[in-house]
């Protein structure tokens, strides 16, 4: 046999080597309007690679992206069909570097590692992501929070955790609120390390809700509920508190297992109740208004919106079964102090102690109250600041009128 028979017979083996999902070296020989004219090394076959099967831009002109006699790997991707049954192949690079990127991928997600990729649009859900091959980001998986704007995250690029990836489906689906908790664990553990309930710190208001305003503390959020941000009442967080404004809170709460740090403004303050005993000592006798009268005893004003308990007992040193019996609302009173209880903010008074003609031994001693007089200021009273429940104070009055 003839050197050129062997040729032949050589080239023919090696074409016919060619097979579809091979991985072939190949040889720019043309560029056409649209496609790029190739040849297998070595095999005597020739193909093409339409612009899709190249770049993602669609856009492209390929004679910007390669030129006759450049070479690069390919993958064999179908037998060309109708009038070119010639042994013609179509081959794609795109594909080849989707194939290498998923199992690049494949790795990262069996060793849970997170992958860089660019946000390159927005669709009806989420974010179309280049991360080697076409990714996508849930809307649901973008952020710990609600996202209703995707528009700005386009163009940007992020770290991401691939939560489900299947090459033969070409699905690979990716989460940027993965790393987002991971990363709010550990400064959550770090922060929360160095604070302890009752720590009062610096602070920056980072967003606000209907039910109370984020405080980032050492790039950790609290929480100030709205409860907690002022000792008066408040509608709407954002009527007094503004986005990144600078705020000091008390740490009154800690939940390491859900990772939150309860915060509160108010607290940081003296309290209505602590000024307005500021100046105030046991033994002082002033001059107050009854504001509301129960069957254990009469409520004065000590200061705006903060009231003692004068107790039925310490009414008169006659007995007195009902204190409306002799004591009206609005009436002017002259009270001595008994007792303050900052811990509990309750005040507790005396008009009988405060009588001048009450005889010279309520003069000199503090009444005595009993073990059952005790007992019964502390059930009707609570930790308000004005030392007592609201229902309390009206319930007997609701009840006369019944």
């Amino acid at each position: 046999m003839s050197e050129n028979s062997n040729q032949f017979l050589d080239a023919l083996k090696q074409m016919q080597g060619v097979e579809v999902g091979d991985i072939v070296d190949v040889e720019v020989l043309d560029i056409e309007d649209g496609q790029i004219d190739v040849g297998v090394e070595n095999a005597g076959v020739e193909g093409v690679i339409t612009r899709r099967e190249y770049t993602s831009d669609r856009n492209a002109d390929l004679r910007d992206l390669v030129k006759p006699g450049d070479k690069f790997k390919a993958l064999v991707l179908r037998r060309a069909g109708g009038d070119k049954e010639n042994g013609e192949f179509f081959f794609s690079v795109t594909r080849l570097k989707e194939r290498e990127a998923y199992d690049k991928l494949q790795k990262d997600f069996e060793d849970e590692n997170a992958v860089e990729g660019t946000v390159t649009s927005s669709v009806r859900g989420g974010l179309i992501v280049d991360v080697g091959t076409r990714g996508f980001l849930p809307a649901s998986l973008i952020s710990n929070r609600y996202v209703s704007d995707l528009k700005p995250y386009i163009g940007k690029t992020m770290k991401l955790k691939i939560t489900e990836i299947d090459p033969n489906k070409n699905r690979l689906i990716l989460s940027h609120k993965d790393l987002v908790e991971e990363e709010r664990e550990e400064a959550f553990d770090k922060v929360a390390s160095q604070l302890v309930v009752g720590d009062v710190v610096e602070g920056k208001v980072s967003r606000l809700t209907n039910f109370g305003a984020f405080i980032d503390v050492g790039g950790v959020d609290g929480l100030v509920h709205i409860s907690e941000i002022s000792y008066k009442h408040v509608d709407k967080p954002s009527d007094v508190l503004k986005v990144g404004q600078d705020v000091k809170v008390k740490v009154i709460g800690i939940d390491n297992d859900r990772h939150r740090i309860s915060l509160s403004i108010k607290q940081t303050e003296p309290s209505p109740f602590e000024q307005a005993t500021a100046d105030l000592n046991e033994g002082d006798i002033f001059e107050g208004e009854v504001k509301s009268l129960t069957n254990f005893g009469a409520f004065v004003e000590v200061a705006d919106g903060i009231q003692g308990l004068v107790h039925v007992s310490e009414i008169s040193n006659k007995h007195v079964d009902k204190p409306s019996d002799v004591l009206k609302v609005g009436q002017s009173v002259k009270v001595k102090v008994l007792n303050i209880d900052p811990s509990d903010r309750r005040i507790s008074l005396s008009i009988k102690a405060a009588d001048s003609n009450a005889s010279s031994e309520n003069h000199n001693s503090r009444p005595r109250r009993s073990r059952n007089e005790n007992s019964v200021n502390k059930k009707y009273m609570s930790d308000n600041d004005n030392g007592f429940a609201l229902g309390d104070i009206i319930g007997d009055q609701l009840k006369d009128r019944k």
